[in-house]
């Protein structure tokens, strides 16, 4: 079963979940598709090899136009925003992390090769992902607006009289039932 990432644009924002081909982890980007353009139609009386010169094409860079995101989306976000800059800092601290794991596993191999004492051997340890990857993408003033209350629709206006009148109904059963017990009473001998 594949498992759907977030799909988010060149500013983090989310857009929507895709299932990607493969397993996922860490963040892809998503480039555009390149537009072929139409070779006129050669002449006729042009050779076959020059053809196969023009056909060829230098590549152009691939535009980005998003990113996969194998990094699950946390709940109660209103617009979720992935902050690629921490990823890519992230990324940064990955890569040093890295390169001093290697550096240090060369040394102690090398201290192994001349016959130095050499200390324990150097351990990879990789940097702790942040947490807060995803962010709100909404600043507190629009997150107030879209959750101020609102003017109710007819139906809820309908539901709210409709309750509003069987609780009416309610109470006026209510005092007819003690109205009735009284009347019940005075004539059974009571006051």
């Amino acid at each position: 079963m594949r498992k759907a990432v977030p799909k988010v644009d060149l500013n983090g924002l989310y857009i929507e979940d895709v299932e990607p081909d493969d397993s996922l982890t860490g963040v892809v980007p998503i480039y555009a598709q390149p537009v072929r353009e139409e070779a006129p139609d050669p002449p006729e009386d042009r050779k076959i090899e020059d053809e196969a010169d023009v056909s060829e094409e230098p590549e152009q860079p691939r535009e980005i136009i998003g990113y996969l995101v194998g990094i699950p989306l946390p709940t109660g976000l209103y617009h979720p925003r992935f902050d690629l800059l921490a990823w890519e800092a992230y990324q940064d601290a990955v890569l040093e992390a890295q390169s001093d794991y290697v550096d240090a596993m060369h040394d102690w191999r090398e201290q192994l090769a001349e016959g130095e004492e050499q200390g324990e051997q150097p351990i990879y340890t990789p940097p702790t992902m942040p947490y807060n990857l995803w962010i709100e993408g909404l600043t507190p003033e629009e997150i107030a607006e879209r959750t101020k209350p609102g003017e109710h629709t007819e139906v809820e206006k309908l539901k709210f009289e409709n309750e509003a009148l069987k609780k009416l109904i309610e109470d006026k059963d209510r005092e007819n039932k003690n109205a009735l017990f009284e009347i019940y009473s005075i004539l059974l001998g009571g006051e």
